[in-house]
């Protein structure tokens, strides 16, 4: 009797410590939400909401403040980024959980969750003395040299060719995320039931058909997780990119050229900002980084809901 009851004890004092500790996560969540925005407030106050988040320019002499060529360039590059990613994770993913032998297939994947550990200044490193020479070798420099015997107006949107802008960022960017989203993936594929291949096999089909059949649909589901998990790592990337990007507050007019993420913003200029409105500016900054990660997840969810097996439409 004694016993039961103390197991009734010990089942409600776990129950209430989950109960506490996913509370605390949620309250943390709306205090710096909270933060966020109420030290965004006097930027809001003096453009508007939307005046702030459309507007283009920035400068801290003038006292104009816009978010629009960070938003717009954390888009692009979290976007382009995506794009470069998706397919080589995908691949690493098929490869390790579905063709590689056992002993190649834990080297590869224990190399690709490696990657994932590494501190973005090492990438952002990596970037500067190995990726950004060969950009300004290999592909902008010869672009500028043919556009300047060929198309003089093309030299204008390819800008002088010095390798830091927003193609090394992208580059480097999509080189990160790619451990996420191939992650996620593998684990998904390797959750296809057996008996889901051996009756395709049994049917006559070939691997890449079982593959593509019954593995990928199956699947569908984890893969997408990976891809929103890469997506927000992306969005959120700043050590790297603020590196590489050459960090302009000019809108993005060109992929070679210099840009500026949300993020980079933040970590180029919260030290050195004088408060007032600026920094006001660059917590209202922070604020929508964190509006556009929630709507992110929002429409991934949504997505992903529609997207998984045996729920919602197939």
């Amino acid at each position: 009797m004694r016993s039961r009851w103390y197991g009734k004890l010990g089942d409600r004092a776990f129950t209430a410590l989950l109960v506490g500790l996913g509370l605390a996560v949620m309250l943390v969540a709306v205090l710096l939400a909270w933060e966020l925005a109420s030290g965004g407030a006097e930027a809001f106050r003096t453009f508007g909401f939307w005046g702030f988040a459309a507007g283009r320019a920035w400068n801290a002499v003038a006292g104009q403040f816009g978010a629009w060529p960070f938003l717009l360039g954390t888009v692009i590059t979290s976007a382009a980024a995506l794009t470069l990613a998706f397919l080589p994770a995908l691949a690493a993913a098929i490869a390790v959980a579905e063709y590689a032998p056992r002993w190649l297939a834990e080297v590869v994947a224990y190399l690709i969750d490696l990657l994932a550990a590494l501190p973005s200044v090492v990438y952002g490193l990596w970037g500067i003395f190995v990726l950004v020479p060969l950009v300004r070798d290999h592909v902008e420099q010869p672009l500028f040299l043919w556009s300047a015997e060929h198309a003089p107006a093309l030299m204008g949107v390819l800008g002088p060719p010095t390798g830091i802008g927003m193609l090394s960022a992208v580059l480097v960017l999509a080189l990160m995320i790619v451990p996420y989203a191939s992650s996620l993936a593998r684990d998904a594929i390797r959750l296809v039931p057996r008996d889901q291949r051996e009756a395709m096999y049994a049917l006559g089909a070939t691997r890449w058909e079982v593959v593509r059949r019954v593995v990928l649909p199956y699947a569908r589901g984890g893969i997408f997780a990976g891809v929103v998990l890469a997506l927000a790592r992306a969005i959120g990337e700043t050590m790297a990119v603020t590196m590489l990007i050459g960090n302009s507050g000019q809108l993005p007019y060109s992929v070679f050229g210099p840009a500026a993420t949300m993020a980079s913003l933040i970590a180029n200029e919260f030290a050195e900002a004088e408060g007032g409105l600026q920094l006001a500016s660059l917590l209202a900054v922070g604020f929508l980084l964190l509006l556009l990660s929630l709507v992110v997840n929002l429409i991934a969810d949504f997505i992903l809901r529609r997207m998984s097996v045996g729920e919602g439409r197939k």
